[in-house]
């Protein structure tokens, strides 16, 4: 398997900091503080501010087509690379839980392991997280994309989450990404098979 480490990220020539994005993309690493479902830091003085230049190119054509579309509206990345050891570490800490089906299998690896996978949200014009309707990282039915015309039956998402959800989908999907049913925040670039058999993991 051809793999890549983390530590030699910066120099490597298929990797671009998210600082470097245009467009007026936001960051706020959700794993790199308490801030997210494990409930503590995982990054812990890991590096992890990077995408290959792929996705990178592509998040930006997302947030100009948002910016053209929807004036004052934010993307804002809340994960990006996720290194092996970083998901092997989450993997272990969520075993005999339900929570591991939000999780791709060590073995399998996940796409944001090669720097090809977002978690994301939009910012309004005030700079606040808009309401989704479920928080980043809820692992609950009212997080999966599959289950929306039902909670929006059942009251338990109403009509703006839906708004909200529908422009983050359309901008990612505009710039070529996917996105999954069980989470409104994650989108993949490219085709999840090749990337698995053609880019390096990062440990």
């Amino acid at each position: 398997m051809n793999t890549l480490n983390i530590e030699d990220i910066a120099s490597h020539p298929d990797f671009r900091r998210l600082a470097t994005l245009q467009h007026g993309i936001a960051v706020d690493l959700r794993y790199a503080s308490a801030d997210n479902f494990v409930g503590h830091a995982v990054y812990d003085g890991i590096d992890c501010h990077w995408l290959r230049r792929e996705a990178a190119g592509a998040l930006e054509k997302a947030a100009a087509w948002l910016h053209e579309h929807r004036p004052g509206y934010r993307l804002m990345v809340l994960d990006a690379l996720r290194p092996q050891r970083v998901q092997q570490r989450l993997w272990d800490e969520l075993q005999g839980t339900p929570l591991t089906m939000y999780l791709a299998p060590p073995e399998r690896g996940s796409i944001h392991s090669y720097g090809m996978a977002v978690d994301l949200t939009l910012l309004d014009p005030a700079g606040r997280e808009v309401d989704m309707g479920s928080g980043f990282d809820e692992m609950t039915l009212a997080s999966h994309p599959d289950h929306e015309v039902e909670h929006l039956a059942l009251g338990v998402l109403g009509p703006e989450h839906l708004v909200e959800r529908g422009w983050l989908r359309a901008a990612m999907r505009e710039a070529g990404f996917q996105g999954i049913a069980t989470e409104w925040w994650h989108f993949d670039f490219g085709d999840r098979v090749a990337v698995r058999r053609d880019l390096p993991r990062v440990l």
